[in-house]
């Protein structure tokens, strides 16, 4: 029986749709296909999600629907399609107290470029980027890393299976 389904799939392959577990490789660029490399996902460690359970774009999880295993893609979003333009209400200014630890602030973080993991209220978790350095306070930008980017992958699908039943 084993022989049999293995030799079905491959004569009828799945096609992405909803609740499948989907694994691919890629090549994220800035703009187009000659734009700045963004992000890769090799073989390696192929990027790795299930359809319809928000994991993804929108628009990069539709523009998959249909492909199959080998399939190679190209696609193109627009920064609205993608992480949206940038807003400047997602920066943030926190007062330095805030990086205490232990009592003592945490100096490390105190330089623009640095990535620091924060806590809202609610226990959310959010990951910001430090803008600015201030006297007392620091400027931390909330935004996503490709906010206001269009961006354009290329890659091919890697598998395409039916996930195992959580238990």
């Amino acid at each position: 029986m084993r022989q049999f389904t293995a030799y079905f799939r491959r004569m009828n392959p799945l096609h992405i749709g909803t609740g499948h577990l989907v694994r691919l490789t890629y090549v994220l660029r800035e703009v187009g296909p000659e734009g700045e490399e963004l992000e890769v996902c090799t073989a390696d460690d192929p990027f790795e999600f299930i359809v319809g359970n928000d994991e993804v774009l929108p628009a990069f999880e539709k523009a998959l629907m249909g492909l199959t295993v080998g399939d190679d893609f190209q696609l193109a979003l627009k920064a609205d399609q993608a992480y949206g333009q940038e807003d400047e209400e997602a920066y943030v200014e926190v007062p330095k107290e805030a990086f205490l630890v232990d009592g003592e602030l945490d100096e490390s973080v105190f330089a623009e470029g640095e990535v620091v993991p924060m806590e809202t209220e609610d226990g959310e978790e959010l990951i910001g980027v430090v803008a600015e350095v201030r006297l007392n306070s620091v400027v931390v930008d909330f935004n996503h890393p490709f906010a206001g980017l269009d961006l354009h992958f290329t890659g091919q699908i890697e598998a395409v299976e039916v996930p195992p039943k959580a238990n």
